[in-house]
């Protein structure tokens, strides 16, 4: 039988991201409705997330050194990204994502736990542990298709 981590490996690109109020309520996309997403999986335990919204508007200058104060804020607030190793736990169907760099910087260092569903083809992962947003508490759902 394949282990969680043997189903993992791979590039996946993201389909969906939604919070999910725990006690009810709208839900929302934080990245727009139709975000770009890929999650990554290597054999040797290593992964690496980026999400972005796919509404950003492009920087005034070539280089990303020469952005405006404005621009950064665009930058910072509709991309995520991160990478470090990754452990799968069979038995509580999860895995652990260990922030080795980070776009945000107090994930760095970090390790989060997602739920892993396999449902029709699709990789859906949610986050284990509730998290405050906009003044709501949320889960974040993300549903990835294999490439």
């Amino acid at each position: 039988m394949e282990t969680l981590f043997e189903k993992l490996i791979g590039t996946w690109t993201l389909v969906e991201l939604i919070e999910v109020p725990v006690n009810g309520g709208e839900i929302t996309h934080p990245m727009g409705e139709n975000p770009k997403g890929l999650i990554i999986y290597n054999p040797d335990g290593f992964m690496s997330a980026q999400i972005m919204d796919t509404h950003r508007e492009n920087f005034h200058q070539e280089h990303w050194t020469n952005a405006t104060p404005e621009e950064y804020t665009q930058e910072g607030s509709t991309y995520l990204a991160y990478s470090g190793p990754f452990k799968t736990n069979d038995e509580k169907q999860l895995v652990s994502h260990t922030m080795y760099i980070s776009l945000f910087p107090n994930w760095t260092g970090q390790t989060q736990n997602r739920n892993v569903i396999f449902k029709d083809d699709f990789l859906h992962l949610e986050s284990e542990k509730p998290f405050t947003s906009n003044f709501r508490l949320v889960t974040h759902k993300l549903t990835w298709k294999r490439v």
